[in-house]
């Protein structure tokens, strides 16, 4: 169902721009470069893009390898390294996507309640607007179930990430130039801050890469790697300096206390925060149907008829159960653990670092070895060693931001 090869770049890229270029990515300034400052932040935001950048334009490469086209990632890990790896690989990419959608889900629920609070002295409680995302987040997924099937919002999303950048930008700037008591020093005694700051390099490799470059790549028109290496030219380039652009506008204007959601720091008027926080909501249900769409086509597969259209009488039944019992567990979750930050540096740590790094420079050994310069092949076993200690070293800053959490809120808080 996902197979559909009538994607030109340009619409792949423009789907990878507004995707990373949503308020969940642009809120990152709390998380990217309040742990870090200025020099170091700058300094990974620059390095972590490049590697993100070479590493997708490597992995691009290998989508078809003789003359066998491999449409998701797990396919291709298990044909080269056996059933271990592809069971290894579909864990972590659904892990991924799963965190990613309770990250909307969160992103969502807290644009709603930005808006209502400027109308209410007395908001409802968050998890009341968690379960209304999650409600939407369905309903879009029901309708457009596949990632080739959202090319006819691709428009309405790109104009509402255009008015939310515009608007959000003007307002920091006006923000930063009329805060005067900025402070950007990095709290917390020299354990934490080394812990804070690998969390912080997780969170920059979440607003760089997904985790699932196969399966959008399956959408691509022929020649698949060079459409595909110029969707992400637009996404490391057009995309990138959009959303690193705002996210350090964020943290000049606000310091290092800026919060997890970036519009909640916004000093007004209220048409304005009511307008951003409307596109950002708006805009997140396009954003996060990519990053889960990988998920419904393996539902769909499972449980569908396949011999039957999308939207057969029995194919629309079975899909809005399995859906609504993906997104119930989903909203579930977010509402007991509403906090943004950790859902960003877990998956950004335990998932991506392995899917992102690792895996591309095995499969390079695994398929050109033989062929490889000697230096070619220190490099990519380096990247390996390193990636994989960096994923052990942030996903334990992430389990302690989790535990740390835990213990200052309670389930079910109203963050």
């Amino acid at each position: 169902m996902l197979l559909c090869l009538t994607d030109s770049w340009q619409q792949v890229g423009l789907l990878l721009v507004t995707s990373f270029n949503c308020a969940y990515v642009l809120s990152f300034s709390n998380l990217m470069l309040a742990p870090l400052g200025w020099y170091w932040g700058l300094a990974c935001l620059i390095i972590v893009a490049a590697f993100a950048a070479y590493a997708n334009w490597l992995l691009a490469g290998f989508h078809v390898i003789g003359d066998r086209r491999f449409i998701r990632y797990r396919d291709l890990m298990g044909y080269l390294f056996g059933k271990r790896m592809y069971y290894v690989t579909w864990f972590l990419q659904f892990a991924t996507l799963l965190l990613g959608s309770m990250g909307f889900i969160l992103l969502g629920g807290r644009a709603l309640k930005e808006i209502n609070s400027e109308f209410s002295d007395s908001p409802m409680r968050l998890q009341v607007y968690i379960v209304a995302t999650g409600v939407v987040y369905l309903v879009f997924a029901y309708f457009v179930p596949t990632i080739s099937s959202m090319r006819n919002w691709l428009i309405s999303s790109a104009i509402l990430t255009v008015i939310y950048d515009a608007a959000i930008l003007a307002i920091v700037i006006k923000d930063g130039n009329t805060n005067k008591a900025k402070d950007y020093n990095i709290a917390g005694n020299k354990a934490e801050k080394a812990l804070n700051a690998f969390g912080a390099m997780a969170a920059i490799l979440v607003c760089n890469t997904s985790g699932i470059l196969p399966e959008i790549q399956s959408t691509v028109r022929k020649p698949v790697a060079a459409n595909m290496r110029k969707a992400l030219v637009m996404q490391y380039t057009i995309g990138l300096a959009i959303y690193y652009g705002i996210s350090i506008a964020g943290y000049w204007a606000y310091g290092a206390s800026v919060s997890e959601y970036l519009p909640e720091e916004l000093s007004g008027p209220t048409w304005a925060k009511v307008l951003i926080n409307s596109t950002a909501f708006l805009q997140s249900i396009m954003s996060q149907h990519m990053f889960v769409a990988p998920i419904h086509e393996a539902l769909d597969t499972k449980f569908q008829r396949l011999n039957e259209g999308m939207f057969s009488k029995y194919n629309l039944i079975c899909r809005f159960f399995v859906r609504s019992i993906f997104f119930g567990l989903n909203i579930l979750v977010t509402a007991l653990f509403p906090f943004m930050g950790d859902f960003v540096n877990l998956f950004g740590s335990f998932t991506l670092f392995p899917l992102t790094f690792v895996f591309p420079s095995m499969i390079f050994l695994k398929i050109k070895g033989n062929a490889a310069r000697t230096e070619q092949k220190l490099w990519h076993m380096a990247i390996i060693v390193f990636s994989s200690l960096m994923s052990i070293i942030t996903t334990a800053a992430a389990v302690r931001l989790i535990i740390s959490n835990t213990k200052m809120y309670h389930f079910f808080a109203d963050t």
